[in-house]
């Protein structure tokens, strides 16, 4: 005979109880499609136009974070350092890294149905690339030749301007991404003109691509809203208004003390003082030198910055180039003091002080700039900050834009490439044009970049001072943030816990803001 034990009727219920909570506790944890994601940045507005872009701009950031929702690349880079197929499949090159061939993925459509070929690619990637990339179709292959080794080219074409779209006859752009732009989000309707002239939204929404190649995104739309100043975008944040904002350095303690969520990337921008010719006293080396000695950047990014930022001595971060920690850049007050007495006084800025000009926008470049002036003081040398002119004020411009004339610059300059090669390249090209080396393509072995930033430094007609991480406030009902340390935001992956954002998935219901239609074969489950 057997015997089962008997379980009290209280048992029972406490058992129920706790399997209903663990699946209510699931349910919630798992991703949900629909809502609309609110994101709000302090820039003046956006273009999702890649070759209208600023290389080195702070608005290259927010540029390049909305285009990855429309626009795929043919090659992506994860969070572990390894590329991954996205437009194209498979790619192979020759021994010497001049010929890449790519193979494209078949069935691609981009968001008005039509299919993506390889002269699409070719010629969206021509227009974006520099001259020595020569880029062709071959039947459903993408071939690019150059006269130099490019074997950095996958790191050129996983990041920056390199996205994949096609221009319409009304000069509108088509992508094959996760969204797409939805009616007035485009050149004709709240948009503002930028600083190179361009058309830039103010307001822009995108809607959920139900026909990705890549699968539905779980999110049904994205607003985006420009102009909001800092507090504000905390303020929206607290009360619910705003899902994603952007957070300067000096609130990212605040914030995270009111127990909001902060992320942080890897420095992302460089601060830095650019000496012109615009007076004869910049351009003697040993005035430069003693100037780069005087300088605390601990204090700079220490106090100015409340430990938010990193001091900085090359160019390119650690994280980009691999070998930024080989150069070093001490305060030495005594020595900068021993350099100047030794020059001569209409060099010594006695007769005429050095005057600086700060064109990065934004308190924290004020602040920062008078931190060089005062630490130029303590060295004896005497740096005047200069006022900026209203009517040319384009961020990093390579010519004076204050009055009077100055010899000295406080730019910014917005990392963008993966490619530690053409990085440097842009950047000398924007801010040295002399050191440029023109159409030719630079050298991209590891110790020949090296070398070049070497020689740049220690000419110290660019002396970097820090460099800034993005820092972004997220509500907590963001979920499955998951962003790589250069600040590419997945976020076709992201999905809202939040129940009036809620619904099912878009294959057996009806959303509010669009008629759903059935997810594709490789939509996220």
């Amino acid at each position: 005979m057997r015997f089962t034990a008997s379980v009290p009727s209280a048992a029972i219920s406490l058992m129920i109880c706790s399997l209903l909570s663990a699946s209510s506790t699931r349910a919630a944890e798992h991703p949900h499609y629909g809502g609309t994601l609110r994101i709000e940045f302090r820039g003046a507005g956006a273009t999702l136009d890649p070759r209208m872009w600023k290389v080195g701009s702070v608005s290259f950031g927010a540029d390049e974070k909305l285009a990855q929702l429309v626009f795929d690349r043919l090659v992506t880079l994860n969070s572990y350092g390894r590329f991954e197929p996205a437009l194209a499949t498979q790619w192979s090159h020759d021994p010497s890294f001049k010929r890449w061939q790519f193979t494209l993925r078949s069935g691609v459509k981009f968001s008005d149905g039509s299919v993506l070929t390889a002269l699409d690619v070719a010629t969206a990637l021509q227009a974006v690339l520099p001259a020595t990339h020569q880029v062709n179709a071959l039947g459903n292959f993408v071939v690019f030749q150059a006269s130099l080794p490019i074997p950095d080219l996958l790191e050129e074409l996983a990041s920056g301007r390199n996205f994949i779209f096609r221009v319409q006859p009304d000069g509108t752009l088509l992508g094959t991404g996760p969204f797409f732009a939805a009616k007035g989000t485009s050149k004709e309707t709240g948009a503002a003109k930028g600083l190179s002239g361009e058309l830039r939204s103010l307001h822009m929404r995108f809607v959920a691509n139900e026909e990705s190649w890549s699968g539905r995104p779980f999110l049904n739309e994205i607003a985006v809203t420009f102009g909001i100043p800092v507090l504000r975008q905390i303020l929206d944040l607290q009360l619910g208004h705003a899902d994603i904002v952007e957070i300067s350095p000096e609130w990212v303690r605040r914030v995270s003390q009111e127990k909001l969520r902060v992320w942080a990337s890897s420095p992302l921008t460089l601060l830095a003082l650019r000496f012109d010719s615009e007076q004869s006293a910049s351009s003697n080396a040993k005035l430069r030198e003693a100037l780069a000695f005087s300088l605390d950047r601990g204090t700079m990014a220490g106090v100015l910055l409340q430990k938010q930022a990193e001091p900085a001595s090359a160019l390119l971060p650690q994280w980009l180039s691999g070998y930024a920690f080989l150069f070093s850049m001490e305060t030495n007050l005594e020595r900068a003091k021993d350099i100047r007495s030794t020059l001569p006084g209409n060099v010594a800025t006695v007769s005429e002080p050095l005057r600086m000009c700060v064109d990065a926008a934004g308190d924290l470049a004020k602040l920062l700039g008078e931190r060089v002036a005062v630490n130029a003081r303590q060295a004896q040398l005497f740096l005047q900050v200069a006022s900026r002119t209203l009517n040319r004020a384009a961020t990093n411009s390579a010519t004076s834009s204050c009055e009077p004339a100055a010899g000295l610059h406080l730019v910014a300059w917005r990392y963008s490439s993966l490619s530690a090669r053409a990085e440097l390249e842009s950047f000398v090209r924007a801010q040295i044009p002399a050191e440029a080396t023109g159409n030719a393509a630079s050298p991209a072995d590891p110790e020949q970049v090296y070398a070049r930033e070497r020689k740049l430094l220690d000419d110290r007609r660019i002396v970097p001072l820090v460099a800034l991480p993005e820092f972004v406030g997220l509500s907590a009902n963001v979920r499955d943030w998951m962003p790589t340390k250069w600040a590419k935001w997945n976020l076709a992956d992201v999905w809202l816990d939040a129940p009036e954002t809620i619904t099912e998935n878009p294959s057996t219901s009806t959303s509010s803001s669009t008629q759903s239609k059935s997810a594709s074969s490789g939509a996220k489950p």
